[in-house]
């Protein structure tokens, strides 16, 4: 575990008594790290924010195999993920505030436990009911993982600086979503579909050992706020009420609604209407995940020099022509499969310049409160995906239209709020 020191004054980024790079005013910089910023911890704090990606994506070439074995319709199966995104987004909310109290590390181990648990109880359903139901709790202690992940950088990075850390961090989160779908459909070919939650439960375990060996606290004593309703409300009051971060916070909400439905509309477009098999799917699932790991590595190399804001404008701006596109081409049935995987190549490889940007800019004017205004984005995040999802499953009718036109809507909307909120 790297021993902890001080650094020099500005060595990140920051200068002492001026405003950090991003915009980040006097006073409102980045805490001096205690730690450096290592590889390895950049890696681990990748691998806690692919706590989400993972408990999503590698149960999603399943799906139809669920639905088959519990005899329910596909909309009910697409329930268990509108679940999961619910838990997520109650979890972060509730981890936000109590790491804001006492301290990131505790909290982080607490949540990490409780997946764990909560993994073998999804394992051990018997219905589509009570798997919706462990899918709930499951997502509320892997909240845990997402947004103290969030919250850490936050600590310990400001401005561009913290914009370049998520990407790096998104670069290393994007080999779960790469990974997952492949190694589900395996596990679902030789094992079955519960042999998933166990092998879930198996990394969580792996990543609450690095935790404990390699994280440290980063939320000092002295910087903690008191555990009360009205302090946890003003918070999130404090958060919603700037202009700036209400609208980077919305962008990056309403482009992962558009992510979300894909998730949740994919497995059925693919495998039931043009017929491809789970493993298959794993790979066109995995292709656009290495469009997201590009759109990272694109924005690691370029926000230093163009700013965050810029590059969340970009960003913007490309989910919501590969949105429209994708709608014109599912409605008109243009390219036929071709015409669903290339626009949603483009449309999933440039979330990356809205959510590493939308979140350090959103966290860059609340240093004492890093905890709760990250999980406010992280909760509306998956709130937003909740019923995106759940939307998706309830339009479904044999065709790609509903999943493509909740797409092109939440391109828009994340266009919107960047235009007419962020920019503030």
């Amino acid at each position: 575990m790297p021993q902890p020191h001080t650094h020099a004054p500005g060595t990140d980024g920051a200068p002492p008594g001026g405003a950090a790079p991003g915009g980040v005013a006097s006073g409102e910089s980045a805490v001096t790290p205690p730690v450096p910023p290592t590889r390895y911890l950049i890696a681990l704090l990748g691998a806690l924010a692919a706590f989400g990606p993972m408990s999503i994506d590698m149960y999603l070439p399943s799906l139809p195999t669920i639905a088959q074995d519990f005899g329910v319709p596909v909309s009910e199966v697409q329930l268990t993920l509108s679940a999961f995104f619910l838990g997520f987004a109650i979890g972060q909310l509730t981890y936000g505030t109590l790491s804001d109290r006492f301290g990131r590390r505790p909290v982080l181990i607490t949540g990490i436990a409780f997946y764990i648990f909560t993994s073998a109880l999804c394992a051990a359903s018997a219905g589509v009911g009570t798997m919706a139901a462990a899918r709930l709790v499951q997502a509320l202690g892997g909240g845990a993982a997402s947004v103290i992940s969030r919250a850490i950088v936050r600590d310990l990075f400001g401005g561009n600086q913290a914009a370049r850390v998520m990407s790096l961090m998104v670069m290393v989160t994007g080999l779960a979503p790469l990974g997952a779908p492949l190694l589900g459909g395996q596990v679902l070919l030789w094992l079955g579909w519960r042999a998933i939650f166990w092998v879930l439960a198996a990394f969580g375990t792996a990543c609450l050992l690095a935790v404990l060996r390699g994280v440290p606290e980063t939320n000092p004593p002295e910087r903690r706020r008191p555990l009360r309703l009205g302090a946890m409300l003003g918070g999130y009051w404090e958060v919603l009420r700037n202009r700036q971060a209400l609208g980077t916070i919305l962008a990056g909400a309403m482009a992962f609604a558009g992510m979300f439905a894909y998730i949740s509309g994919t497995p059925f477009v693919y495998i039931e209407l043009y017929g491809i098999s789970p493993q298959l799917y794993g790979f066109l699932f995995g292709l656009n995940i290495v469009g997201m790991m590009i759109g990272a590595y694109c924005n690691s190399r370029l926000v230093m020099h163009l700013g965050s804001g810029f590059m969340l404008g970009v960003g913007t701006v490309l989910i919501c022509a590969a949105g429209l596109a994708l709608l014109a081409c599912a409605w008109s049935g243009v390219g036929g499969l071709l015409g669903i995987v290339v626009p949603l190549f483009f449309y999933v490889g440039s979330l990356n310049l809205i959510s590493a940007n939308a979140v350090s800019r959103t966290l860059q004017h609340f240093p004492r409160i890093a905890g709760t205004a990250a999980a406010l984005y992280g909760a509306t995040q998956f709130g937003f995906g909740a019923f995106s999802g759940a939307l998706v499953g309830l339009l479904y009718n044999g065709t790609a239209v509903p999943m493509a036109a909740v797409i092109a809507c939440a391109g828009v909307l994340s266009l919107a709020a960047e235009r007419l909120l962020s920019r503030a």
